[in-house]
C-alpha cells in the first residue's frame, strides 16, 4: 500500500514534521487543523471563528485529496474548554450531513499557537 501526501495552498501549510493529509488506498487521514487563516498563518480570533476556519481548512484538504468532508468516517475533536462543546455541535451541523461520522471529543489543556479547537479526521473515498 502506498502513502500519497496531500498538499494544498488553500489550507495552512504544515508547521511541523507532518503532511496536511496522507492518502492510502481509499482512506485519507487528515492531520489536525487549528483555526489558522491559510493566507496569514495566524490563528483567527474567538472560538466560533476558529471552529469555522478549522472546518474550512479540513474541506480544502479533503478537496485536494479528491474527497469531501462528507466522506468523513471518524472525527476527533480537541477542545481547550469543554463548555464550548454544544456550540461546536451547532457549527459542525452546518457543514456535515447525516449519517454523521463517528466522533470523539477530548478536553486538553493547550493546543498549538494558543488555538481553542483542533479537529482531525479520517475520510474514506470509495
Amino acid at each position: 500500500m502506498t502513502k500519497q501526501p496531500i498538499q494544498t495552498s488553500d489550507a495552512p501549510q504544515a508547521i511541523g514534521t507532518y503532511s496536511q493529509a496522507i492518502k492510502s488506498g481509499s482512506a485519507i487521514y487528515l492531520s489536525g487543523q487549528i483555526g489558522l487563516d491559510p493566507r496569514t498563518m495566524q490563528v483567527v480570533d474567538g472560538f466560533e471563528a476558529q471552529a469555522h476556519q478549522v472546518i474550512r481548512n479540513m474541506k480544502a484538504v479533503a478537496s485536494a485529496a479528491g474527497a469531501s468532508i462528507d466522506d468523513a468516517v471518524k472525527v476527533t475533536v480537541f477542545l481547550t474548554d469543554l463548555a464550548t462543546f454544544g456550540r461546536l455541535n451547532e457549527i459542525m451541523s452546518q457543514y456535515l450531513s447525516q449519517p454523521f461520522p463517528a466522533r470523539s471529543a477530548v478536553g486538553v489543556s493547550q493546543l498549538p499557537r494558543g488555538a481553542l479547537v483542533e479537529i482531525e479526521a479520517i475520510l474514506v473515498k470509495a
